[in-house]
């Protein structure tokens, strides 16, 4: 069984910038992709980011590209959410999640692992 938990969530003023980590229990991490999700107030959960196991392939949502960067080590069973020019947008509980095969996916419903959240915050 593979245990995920997010850190690094806070409160920001817009234009600010956080980075988010996802640590992994277990070695299964350095096989599986992982993404990145958020669930904004009275919104349904959505896709953020995502990397294939290896970390070469990455893939972003049209709202985050260009200003988000999704990142992961192996090495230490972390994988990463780099955040810059947040906005008010971006407010929303964030989970990392980890899929049981190579590539990624946009679907929430292909991901088998998920870690219970980080609240961001952005101020206007």
């Amino acid at each position: 069984q593979v245990q995920l938990v997010e850190s690094g969530g806070r409160l920001v003023q817009a234009g600010g910038s956080l980075r988010l980590s996802c640590a992994a229990s277990g070695r299964a991490f350095n096989y599986y992709a992982m993404g990145w999700f958020r669930r904004a107030p009275g919104k349904e959960r959505e896709f953020v980011a995502g990397i294939d196991w290896s970390g070469s392939i990455t893939d972003y949502d049209d709202s985050v590209k260009g200003r988000f960067t999704i990142s992961r080590d192996n090495t230490k069973n972390t994988g990463y959410l780099q955040m810059n020019s947040l906005k008010p947008e971006d407010t929303a509980t964030y989970y990392c999640a980890l899929r049981k095969y190579h590539s990624g996916s946009r679907a929430l419903n292909e991901y088998n692992y998920w870690g219970q959240g980080t609240q961001v915050t952005v101020s206007a």
